[in-house]
């Protein structure tokens, strides 16, 4: 929390998803973040908060010092105009507002904020952007989300924008990044600018123009051992705590 002695962790919101579970025989559905991403964040030195996508959750912002928005199901297609392809599997229309909210409160908030595959195409429509409904009806491969039903991930070279937040993050002349998603950006949301993309021209990182620190990336980030971006959202969030009040001349 942003509390003006600068004592404590930073505060992580992770948005929730929702499962059905069977625990000690019994079914149930529940809300739950993955465990990398709780973690990853929490060696970085934060405290990971789970947010269940009910409505008025932006109002915790104020309370937080970043947000992590994971993967998970589909965006609803009508929040960007289009009918729903016969493939697309979204989560729930009522969730996706909600979360919608809830991001654009923490942009507007100047929150640090990292968006993970699902989390990324929610960064690109409420920007008013549009997706890739099924992607390899536009590739003709299906290298971004191989083996489905099951999943793997798929493995692709990174060409990233020199100078851009996400190449400082990952240092690397071509990062490898690993992926399971089959929709993606198609137009780009205003305010938004393209900052890594895959060999066939699938747009793979988007960061927020003149946000301090808003990026977007469509693989599987915490699906693998590599902690660089939450670690780098961790740090963005402790630079925001520790600076408050802003401007103070203490």
């Amino acid at each position: 929390m942003n509390d003006p002695a600068g004592a404590g962790r930073p505060v992580i919101g992770i948005c929730a998803r929702t499962a059905p579970v069977t625990l000690q025989g019994s079914d149930l559905v529940v809300s739950l973040a993955l465990q990398s991403h709780v973690a990853f964040l929490s060696e970085a030195g934060c405290t990971p908060l789970l947010l269940p996508l009910l409505p008025g959750v932006e109002g915790l912002v104020g309370r937080l010092d970043g947000l992590l928005v994971p993967g998970g199901p589909d965006l609803d297609p009508a929040l960007y105009g289009e009918a729903a392809h016969p493939v697309t599997r979204a989560m729930s229309p009522d969730a996706d507002r909600v979360e919608l909210a809830l991001v654009r409160a923490a942009l507007d908030a100047e929150l640090p904020v990292l968006a993970i595959c699902r989390g990324m195409q929610l960064l690109n429509v409420l920007n008013g952007g549009s997706l890739h409904q099924h992607l390899p009806d536009v590739t003709g491969h299906d290298g971004h989300r191989p083996g489905t039903p099951s999943f793997t991930l798929g493995h692709h070279r990174l060409k990233l924008q020199p100078g851009s937040r996400i190449a400082g993050v990952l240092d690397e002349d071509e990062p490898e990044s690993a992926c399971h998603h089959h929709q993606a950006v198609d137009r780009l949301g205003a305010g938004l600018t393209a900052t890594g993309w895959a060999e066939d021209g699938t747009v793979e990182a988007v960061e927020v123009t003149d946000h301090p620190f808003a990026i977007g990336v469509q693989w599987e980030a915490g699906h693998t051992p590599d902690k660089r971006l939450h670690h780098a959202l961790a740090q963005a969030a402790g630079s925001l705590k520790f600076s408050w009040p802003p401007n103070s001349q203490s």
